[in-house]
């Protein structure tokens, strides 16, 4: 919690007014933010200065794992963050790749698990990765990534989030999670919950033990109808302890996270937070 109000008040402090072309809204911005995560110890991320929905991230990263295009796919689990890319963006609602309503096209999920080849089939990187791993296998290229600029134009958002590296030291798993673009105030949390979630996940299906995250944010920014709301009300609150997260030991294969897993096989505890802040969302 510590480090996501100091990436904030650091924003706030230094960082430079960016016009930005896609949005139309300026934004405050830093290069390069590095965060850390202790899954060993269970320590959760989540923002306590006020109320995260966390099991939306969560139903998030489960859409990712399964490889949805579909912002009614992500719907159905309990996430509707793909509701405005989907269906509201302008450039994509012009784009003759657009198959129709909810259509999100070749972003994130799709590429992680179904990269298309030179010959026209495809790479599941993450069912390749989770093999090399439960075999105790680190080729120091244990690399889950979403960005493809060859299909940029087949799909509705350019991936945030973009590269997951693992890396099997001893039998301790550890992430290093590379992000070109944030935005910190209403995106940063998802973001944190999602690495996290991510490693122990990773870590409790291939029998390893989980390490550490690595974060690592090149583009952290505050959109200039986010500052006066994070600056006045959220940098003003006093955070709570983190909360520990638990997984459904039940959870062992690839198969049983694209099969029944939900997000009420994540469950908090210790959680306090403040009063929900509503943030505007930039499409």
């Amino acid at each position: 919690m510590k480090q996501y109000l100091d990436l904030c008040r650091k924003i706030i402090d230094t960082g430079t007014w960016v016009e930005n072309q896609r949005t139309g809204i300026r934004c405050l911005t830093v290069i390069n933010a590095d965060l850390e995560y202790d899954v060993a110890n269970n320590e959760f991320p989540l923002i306590t200065t006020r109320k995260s929905y966390y099991k939306a991230a969560i139903a998030e990263l489960i859409g990712y794992l399964r490889g949805y295009d579909s912002a009614a796919q992500f719907r159905a689990i309990g996430c509707n963050t793909w509701d405005a890319n989907a269906n509201e963006n302008k450039d994509w609602l012009n784009n003759p790749n657009r198959k129709g309503v909810d259509d999100m096209g070749r972003v994130y999920g799709v590429q992680g698990r179904a990269w298309k080849k030179p010959d026209g089939s495809t790479l599941d990187q993450l069912q390749k990765i989770i093999e090399g791993l439960s075999q105790g296998n680190d080729d120091r290229g244990q690399i889950l990534t979403f960005y493809n600029p060859g299909e940029f134009e087949f799909g509705c958002l350019r991936p945030c989030m973009h590269t997951h590296q693992f890396s099997l030291l001893d039998d301790t798993l550890y992430l290093n999670s590379f992000q070109r673009s944030c935005d910190v105030p209403l995106g940063l949390n998802f973001n944190q919950i999602q690495c996290f979630t991510l490693l122990a996940l990773m870590a409790q299906i291939t029998g390893c033990k989980p390490g550490k995250v690595y974060h690592k944010i090149v583009n952290a920014h505050i959109y200039e109808n986010q500052l006066e709301i994070m600056r006045d009300v959220q940098l003003s609150r006093t955070p709570f302890p983190s909360p520990q997260l638990t997984i459904n030991p039940d959870i062992k294969s690839l198969e049983d996270i694209e099969t029944w897993v939900t997000t009420d096989d994540f469950t908090l505890s210790g959680y306090q937070c403040h009063e929900p802040i509503k943030y505007p969302f930039a499409v």
